[in-house]
């Protein structure tokens, strides 16, 4: 069972990352915790860092690196 939710957020996570690889203009890396964000975000929504970097080449090069593993980062819906 816990092999199955795994594989489920996996495969989520491919798909997060396809979808802002067909599209990097639309996103940017946060600098402090090198999540990726939505473009118009202006303060990170995991770590409140403000400084983001746009290079759409960088974005697609984290979204590969993100989608092929499992997430390691503590958001603040974990803490809740």
């Amino acid at each position: 069972m816990e092999e199955e939710i795994q594989n489920d957020a996996m495969d989520d996570r491919a798909r997060r990352a396809d979808k802002i690889i067909k599209n990097p203009k639309n996103y940017k890396i946060c600098a402090g915790c090198e999540s990726i964000v939505a473009k118009k975000v202006t303060i990170c929504p995991n770590c409140h860092a403000y400084r983001y970097i746009d290079s759409e080449s960088m974005v697609i090069a984290q979204a590969q690196e993100l989608g092929n593993r499992e997430a390691r980062s503590v958001l603040g819906v974990d803490l809740e």
